[in-house]
């Protein structure tokens, strides 16, 4: 623990600023301009089409719009390890955050549309801020979707994680009482609530991380880790970054495919 406590130190400034950011961005901040028109999605068929395609949904960091998302990589990755699956890239800005009603708007104007297209297996990913958005929308709509693969998620301010790492980790933390509603104080304890759930096998089984071993978040993750499968968490030489995930996504996502069905 100490080692983990140390790290958590060092990235103490940068995370801290990064996590008022977001809670500022996720309940309303002024600064980011909410888009006035729906989620703006990029298809990306799959290589090999098979009848029953799945669909992998991928949400963007904080710094990546659209655009930026289609330029990673990251749906040749999925696809490279799941030749059946379609990707749908959903350029999630930091912007679309602002009103708090993230998890809503990917239901109404990404999941459900997907659906009534045919797709039955749809899995949610997202990367840095993406991951909080694929974590609010878990929270808000449990087991809607199969499983969430998360690339290095921001999960809150140091002192909300040094108070999980004191307490053993997030099975023996205890978050409290649930809020009558989430908002810009309580949303990152809200996070961690949902990841505790994930000790249950059936919960832990739905959920894939890969994160860089020189992220400034590996500290979380390998706490996040021992509640998964074993080979549900993957470590990849790296920093926060695209490079690292699409190694990330390559793969979770041949893993995935070889899943019974």
């Amino acid at each position: 623990m100490g080692t983990t406590l140390t790290r958590l130190r060092h990235a103490g400034l940068r995370d801290l600023v990064s996590g008022l950011m977001v809670s500022l961005v996720l309940f309303g901040c002024t600064y980011a301009r909410k888009p006035a028109g729906p989620i703006p999605v990029k298809e990306v068929p799959a290589p090999r089409q098979a009848p029953e395609r799945p669909l992998v949904i991928v949400l963007p960091g904080r710094g990546d719009d659209l655009d930026d998302l289609a330029r990673t990589g990251i749906a040749e990755a999925v696809q490279k390890g799941w030749p059946d699956a379609d990707v749908l890239l959903a350029g999630v800005t930091i912007g679309y955050y602002a009103d708090g009603k993230i998890a809503q708007r990917l239901h109404d104007e990404v999941i459900v549309p997907a659906r009534q297209r045919g797709y039955h297996e749809i899995w949610l990913s997202g990367a840095s801020m993406g991951g909080v958005g694929a974590l609010l929308y878990e929270r808000s709509y449990p087991h809607d979707v199969t499983g969430l693969v998360l690339y290095a998620p921001f999960m809150g301010d140091p002192t909300l994680i040094r108070e999980v790492v004191a307490a053993g980790g997030p099975s023996a933390w205890d978050p409290g009482p649930p809020p009558a509603a989430v908002d810009s104080d309580n949303y990152q304890r809200e996070l961690w609530r949902l990841v505790k759930g994930w000790q249950d096998p059936q919960e832990g089984r739905r959920i894939w991380l890969a994160c860089g071993d020189r992220d400034r978040f590996v500290a979380v993750a390998r706490l996040i880790a021992p509640l998964l499968l074993k080979d549900h968490y993957a470590e990849i030489g790296g920093g926060h970054d695209w490079e690292v995930w699409d190694q990330g996504a390559l793969y979770v996502f041949s893993r995935i495919a070889a899943l019974p069905r």
